[in-house]
């Protein structure tokens, strides 16, 4: 199986869903420019929106589409029916919004987002398969796949029944890779198997993987002082067979010049450098961290608006790293003016919308539990 799909495309791919912000929440385009410029120079082309994520498909065509030529770049999108279609018409539509925010007249890869088992009928039932195949034939699409949030046997049954698809894109990074609620090894393996190309999001889970617990670092640092410990964690995901790039959702121009850094001339990793991997994953195996990627995706639908990525990094700093005084600042920080852990009424639908398959409610309670008696 090392002749796939999309092996030429550069390692590296330009996930837009954490771009950088200034005030108001509004995404700072003047950087972003500056971010593609840097991306592009270094010969990567791989760029990775999504219609849910505010403000990106807009930010990439100042950015990106009305600065370069169409053919200097490949640009994915993705059409999410279980968060914002409650139709069919609705569903279909964010393909022709897409179109129009970012200006780019194609998408070279398209997507069905974040399929699991709680919402992938939805595709079928919005006839979402035939309604990309049909844009394929148009040319507006020229590749499509799915991103995916579940087990292997629910990938095996989709790929099963949709032979047809050119891509699949998955969570895999060292941390996740024998995870058991997030199975990597399994789902790489059964893309694999029926002889589909993958495209990998969160190698750093979430910015997680460039903090790990100290063990880690002190592991890393051994072998490589100059190396970031993000480096690590996108080298061992590009390293694996059969796959088209790497998504880092870069926020700023340091954490752009970092990756570009390690992976313009990019080397997969060599025997050594498994074998650390293999000691920080059994490290990280026995951490009290709670596995979030901050995807946010738990926020959209919470009634208190609770700002759960945020308590759960605030954590983190004490389970993961042991440092009380700063997730309690952190804490303090993520909840002033907002709603704080001991808000949560319960209602679970943060759990039905989480990729990670995460029990939000239990960790919001230990949260509280943690920080609002302080």
């Amino acid at each position: 199986m090392s002749d796939y799909f999309g092996k030429d495309t550069p390692k590296l791919g330009f996930g837009l869903m954490r771009l950088p912000r200034k005030a108001g929440m509004v995404t700072d385009v003047e950087q972003v420019k500056e971010m593609v410029d840097l991306f592009l120079e270094a010969g990567f082309t791989y760029f990775d929106t999504a219609f849910i994520y505010a403000g990106s498909e807009t930010a990439i065509r100042k950015a990106l589409v009305e600065r370069y030529p169409r053919d200097s770049y490949t640009l994915a999108t993705k059409v999410n029916a279980f968060l914002m279609a409650p139709t069919e018409k609705a569903a279909k539509n964010q393909f022709y919004t897409s179109l129009k925010r970012t200006g780019a007249g194609y998408f070279d890869y398209y997507l069905l987002h974040s399929l699991k088992e709680n919402n992938y009928r939805k595709y079928d039932k919005f006839h979402l398969w035939d309604f990309v195949k049909e844009q394929k034939e148009q040319g507006t699409i020229r590749h499509f796949g799915f991103s995916f949030h579940d087990d292997p046997q629910l990938l095996d049954e989709i790929l099963t029944e949709h032979p047809e698809v050119d891509f699949v894109q998955l969570q895999i990074n060292y941390a996740d890779w024998e995870n058991p609620d997030v199975t990597s090894r399994e789902n790489y393996e059964t893309a694999r198997k029926h002889g589909k190309s993958i495209v990998i999001m969160e190698p750093v889970k979430g910015g997680a993987l460039a903090n790990p617990p100290e063990k880690v670092k002190e592991l890393f640092d051994a072998c490589h002082p100059d190396m970031s410990y993000a480096s690590w964690a996108i080298r061992f995901a590009a390293s694996l067979d059969g796959i088209i790039t790497v998504l880092s959702g870069m926020s700023n121009i340091d954490q752009m010049k970092d990756n570009i850094s390690y992976m313009k001339d990019f080397q997969p990793l060599n025997e050594e450098e498994y074998r650390i991997i293999r000691q920080a994953q059994e490290i990280i195996g026995r951490s009290a961290a709670v596995p979030c990627t901050a995807c946010s995706y738990c926020t959209e639908g919470c009634p208190k608006q609770i700002p759960i990525p945020d308590i759960f990094r605030a954590m983190n700093l004490q389970l993961g790293n042991g440092q009380m005084e700063e997730a309690r600042e952190a804490y303090r920080s993520a909840v002033k003016d907002r709603s704080a852990a001991s808000d949560c009424i319960k209602c679970r639908k943060c759990e039905t919308a989480c990729p990670q398959h995460l029990p939000v409610t239990k960790h919001l309670e230990k949260a509280a539990e943690m920080f609002d008696s302080m």
